[in-house]
């Protein structure tokens, strides 16, 4: 563990060198917010709700989700530098480097959910739910990108170029956050998409947020379903499920990967 906490420490102090990527993680979520804000927002019909309570959740989720690149492009990075086999020649943990890695990526979206959060309040976005369930809803969000990012590690031990790890995460998480209940209801989707839709791991989030924060969610065709009736619920099982399969991946692939 101490090793991981070394690791996490390098990766801090990179972005103490190069703020440009603090700088660039922290602004491409701020314009999604803008953008649907008040370019999108007007097109998107939310009876009862104004739309910036229901849109600030599924951007939380979305950023998070989005770790999952972070972490793949950085160890792909990392490797295509030999950095990795330089830490694996070290006398430390053969978990080190990954478990550090993905600390130090749960850290650096604190610093993007805060600057997300007072971004939001800037333009409307109140929560009613009080301070113990908004906190909870900050601490999944944190959690699930946590998770995410172990898919990440695995992605980025996997492929032998940034170009191809970005392409790679692109290619799941975008259809992922937009396929879901994050910018826009459901209910307006045919209903073959409805299902995968409201069954996608984050829609699911999206909706256990909605409701941490003092909203409600609209389903479609799997109203009655338990991901619909128990989000936070079917969240913290989502989450627990990526841990369990990648972690033990990511640390397998870790100390099978071949120098480069």
């Amino acid at each position: 563990m101490i090793d991981g906490l070394i690791i996490m420490k390098r990766q801090l102090l990179q972005l103490i060198r190069l703020p440009e990527v603090l700088i660039f993680s922290t602004i491409q979520p701020v314009m999604f917010v803008l953008l649907f804000r008040y370019v999108f927002g007007g097109a998107i019909n939310t009876p009862g709700t104004d739309y910036v309570q229901l849109l600030m959740p599924g951007i939380f989720v979305q950023t998070v989700a989005f770790t999952v690149a972070a972490t793949a492009i950085g160890l792909s990075e990392d490797m295509s530098k030999g950095l990795i086999d330089r830490f694996r020649s070290l006398p430390i943990s053969r978990s080190a480097v990954v478990l550090g890695r993905t600390l130090g990526d749960a850290t650096l979206n604190i610093v993007v959910l805060i600057v997300m959060g007072i971004t939001g309040v800037l333009v409307g976005w109140r929560p009613s739910s009080g301070a113990l369930n908004i906190a909870l809803g900050f601490g999944m969000l944190l959690l699930f990108g946590y998770a995410m990012s172990w898919m990440g590690v695995l992605v980025g031990l996997s492929v032998r170029d940034t170009r191809v790890a970005n392409s790679v995460v692109f290619l799941f998480v975008f259809p992922m956050t937009f396929l879901s209940n994050a910018f826009a209801p459901t209910t307006g989707m045919p209903k073959p998409l409805q299902y995968v839709a409201e069954w996608n791991p984050v829609s699911t989030m999206v909706a256990g947020i909605r409701s941490l924060f003092g909203l409600t969610n609209q389903f479609g065709a799997t109203a009655n379903s338990f991901p619909s009736q128990h989000p936070i619920t079917m969240s913290l099982i989502y989450i627990i499920l990526i841990m369990v399969i990648f972690i033990p991946l990511s640390v397998r692939k870790y100390k099978k990967v071949s120098p480069r």
